[in-house]
């Protein structure tokens, strides 16, 4: 790839199976030979974070990736959630709804055994601190163990403790961690961020709930963006795919548009950041 003076972040922020988006990105950035020299993941974009910055072809990061978002991530979550309700199941800091055993199973696929020092690229995955809600980056030891907390979704996924502490999903703190990447050196920031698709029906508890997190959620990341963009000290190019329609978790058949909504959102900015890298 054609080599810049300038140090080029890939941020892809949390979103589940949407950011399988970076594919499309990535591509796009080969084409062009710009070389990115850190990438930062948080949540699911820790898991497309790995790929890229281990150097693994773009087809097999797709075909991880359609065998990792499958309804069997979701296993037991109905039985635990009826006995979270009528109180046969108890909660403690440790508990999930989910049986994590098929997610474990998926990031160790994923992560290939590799550590951070394997990567050919330096990566950040970033997770949150259960106890005291700061945002952890993770830059060494073990890949599966620092991407497993940032996907640590709370109430669903059982949170995973790494050199100590007991990490959850990174969105919970940073869904779109642009300043890991400004706090790196990154002149350039390529930041691909989601956001959650809002429910049009309330017919549950649970579904009220889950509105509300949505809502926190997208406020968190939009405000974190504005912020950043108004105070950087770096070019941050916002990459934000948009959808034709609602894209949920075990949407496999809809990879394809995802990918091609990710190429796309990055074509878009594809001129000013040639103009940028050039001078």
């Amino acid at each position: 790839m054609t080599k810049t003076k300038k140090k080029v972040a890939l941020v892809i922020g949390s979103g589940a199976i949407k950011c399988a988006a970076s594919i499309g990105m990535f591509q796009v950035l080969e084409e062009e030979n710009i070389e990115v020299n850190l990438v930062v993941g948080c949540s699911g974009g820790a898991i497309y974070g790995v790929g890229i910055a281990a150097g693994m072809p773009l087809d097999e990061i797709q075909e991880l990736s359609d065998n990792t978002w499958t309804k069997d991530l979701m296993q037991d979550y109905m039985v635990n959630l009826k006995a979270s309700k009528d109180g046969s199941l108890k909660f403690n800091e440790r508990s999930g709804l989910v049986n994590d055993t098929y997610l474990n199973e998926k990031l160790k696929n994923i992560s290939g055994g590799r550590l951070f020092s394997d990567l050919k690229i330096p990566l950040v995955v970033v997770a949150t601190d259960m106890v005291d809600g700061e945002p952890v980056e993770l830059v060494e030891g073990d890949i599966f163990s620092s991407v497993r907390a940032s996907l640590a979704i709370p109430m669903i996924f059982p949170p995973w403790e790494v050199n100590g502490r007991l990490l959850v999903d990174g969105a919970a703190s940073n869904p779109l961690p642009i300043d890991v990447a400004i706090q790196n050196g990154a002149d350039v920031v390529l930041a691909m961020g989601f956001t959650i698709d809002y429910r049009k029906r309330f017919r549950s508890l649970t579904a009220v709930q889950e509105q509300m997190t949505s809502i926190y959620m997208n406020n968190i990341f939009k405000n974190a963006y504005a912020f950043h963009n108004l105070a950087h000290h770096s070019e941050i190019f916002p990459i934000i795919p948009e959808f034709d329609s609602t894209i949920s978790m075990f949407d496999i058949h809809k990879m394809p548009h995802i990918i091609e909504r990710g190429r796309g959102a990055t074509l878009e900015q594809l001129p000013h950041i040639r103009r940028l890298l050039k001078d």
